[in-house]
């Protein structure tokens, strides 16, 4: 049988799904029930010095659903950070550390571009005993006035510098989450490794706008009438999600170039960090979701708004499915296949060249595949998709 546990930056965990920072870690009460169902780690909801900013309104959530299934698979938040008092949580900390010594919680924080001030939410939340920091360098809205989330992570230099001050007073792993509205995110990543950083967490949500109802010509979700762009999640952004881990996974472990595995299974190019941690997020609501994340080098997968749709069990269901992929292909351990994937990328002008080699052009035409632009036909371009299809 499969082992899910992982060990990550020193902190072991019983399987690598972990609630990501947002709703279900809101209070020790759901971080709690969490635990009681098995998850192997818990990420609080981002907390701050001064909470009395924090002012969320309702409705704050938009979902997209399919037209006849009304299946979610879009979620809009524009939900702020903790508005729960800095204290408070740091007594919920120590009570949740004495009742769960051996499960790991990680606090999110997310501060204004001040050195004293990330200094101070380091040391004092450290004393709580949570195993790990995960800086919030990526929330798309709310308080960007002020320079916090994804003002911050959208900024390198002020990301390293930050990153800087928070390694010089933290004494256990600090993750620094990554903000998918960037052109390339394995820029900020760099600067937050550079700064020391252990591991990276990606992504955050999308910045954007849900729609607009046709009834009322207002977009959604609608506050008196009003309304601000907000964080897009869900199973719609996996395909990104995916491709921004496997961004991160190939700068930080290594990859693909398309040339040749070596005998011993080293990746043809060299990753820069491969002694640090990749924890992926977005869209992850089954099993299969999380090996593609785990085979594009994550080393834990986040969970955050699966758990708003399916509640805490989901972590059951996670485990077993994890575990049929891995009996399947024979892996007996996670890290065992973690990255395995990264080494199937590589250029276009490869993939041009490899085919060359074991498809020829009159073959391809034989089959009735487009290989020239001239060739698409208005009656028949429904088919001729298909074809350029794998599924």
């Amino acid at each position: 049988m499969a082992d899910l546990s992982v060990t990550v930056n020193g902190l072991k965990m019983p399987n690598p799904f972990v609630i990501g920072s947002g709703p279900p870690g809101t209070n020790a009460n759901v971080i709690a029930k969490a635990f009681d169902e098995g998850w192997g780690g818990v990420i609080a909801k981002t907390i701050s010095l001064d909470a009395s900013k924090v002012i969320n309104v309702a409705p704050r959530y938009a979902r997209l659903r399919a037209d006849e299934s009304r299946e979610i698979y879009g979620w809009q938040n524009i939900e702020l950070i903790s508005d729960r008092d800095f204290d408070t949580w740091l007594d919920e900390f120590r009570m949740l550390k004495e009742k769960y010594p051996d499960r790991i919680l990680i606090a999110s924080i997310m501060e204004e571009y001040n050195k004293d001030a990330w200094v101070e939410i380091v040391e004092r939340t450290q004393e709580t005993g949570v195993d790990a920091f995960e800086l919030n360098f990526s929330c798309p809205h709310g308080l960007p006035e002020r320079k916090m989330g994804a003002a911050m992570g959208q900024d390198p230099e002020m990301l390293e510098e930050v990153c800087g001050w928070v390694n010089g007073a933290a004494k256990i792993p600090v993750w620094a989450k990554m903000t998918p509205n960037v052109t390339h995110i394995e820029t900020p990543a760099r600067a937050a490794l550079r700064a020391g950083c252990e591991g990276i967490a990606a992504i955050n949500t999308i910045l954007c706008v849900m729609g607009v109802d046709l009834e009322t010509l207002r977009p959604e979700p609608t506050v008196e009438g009003y309304t601000v762009p907000g964080g897009y999640s869900c199973k719609a952004v996996r395909p990104i999600a995916l491709r921004m881990v496997m961004e991160l996974g190939t700068m930080m472990f290594g990859g693909g170039s398309g040339k040749p595995i070596s005998d011993n299974g080293e990746m043809p190019v060299k990753g820069e960090y491969p002694d640090r941690s990749l924890s992926a997020i977005g869209g992850a609501e089954t099993g299969g979701d999380a090996a593609q994340f785990i085979l594009l080098g994550a080393n834990t997968v986040q969970v955050c708004t699966g758990v708003m749709k399916h509640g805490y069990k989901l972590v059951k269901k996670l485990n077993e499915e994890l575990e049929a992929f891995m009996d399947k292909h024979g892996f007996s351990t996670v890290e065992e296949f973690r990255g395995h994937s990264l080494r199937y990328f590589t250029t276009h002008a490869e993939l041009v060249r490899r085919q060359a080699e074991v498809k020829s052009k009159e073959r391809a035409e034989r089959e009735g595949v487009v290989t020239k632009d001239a060739a698409w036909e208005g009656e028949k371009f429904v088919e001729q998709s298909e074809r350029l299809s794998r599924n």
